[in-house]
């Protein structure tokens, strides 16, 4: 059964740093889209970074960042574990939210870049809550 784990919130102050994971397992699909989304209460669910797992990528890249984060975020995976991770610098208070990752293997690299996927598959989230 796919499954998908994340760890790795907490909380810390304006300015400091966080690294998630995602760990999948039984994901075995040759392409997908899989990110991080973040959930704030009483704020629509957003997408916060993408990456994709192909073969064909958007522009020569693989990674895809909402405007609020670029500069500051970085996701990466490593193939070998399946594991996702999302390295958080220079948090903020609006970063608070719970994070979760998501997969979705029928997205392709355009509309995983532009954040349009479907994700069929989520893990249970972690929070982050950073303090001004």
């Amino acid at each position: 059964q796919v499954k998908l784990e994340e760890s790795g919130g907490g909380s810390v102050s304006a300015g400091g740093s966080l690294r998630l994971s995602c760990a999948a397992s039984e994901y075995t699909y040759d392409s997908y889209c899989i990110g991080w989304f973040r959930q704030v209460p009483g704020k629509e669910r957003e997408g916060v970074a993408n990456f994709y797992v192909g073969q064909v990528y958007v522009d020569g890249k693989r990674t895809y960042y909402t405007d609020s984060v670029k500069g500051r975020f970085t996701i990466s995976r490593d193939d070998a574990k399946q594991t996702l991770f999302l390295q958080m610098n220079n948090l903020q208070p609006e970063d608070t939210g719970t994070y979760y990752c998501a997969a979705d293997p029928g997205c392709g690299p355009s509309y995983c870049s532009q954040f349009r996927c479907s994700p069929n598959t989520w893990g249970r989230g972690t929070q982050v809550t950073v303090s001004s």
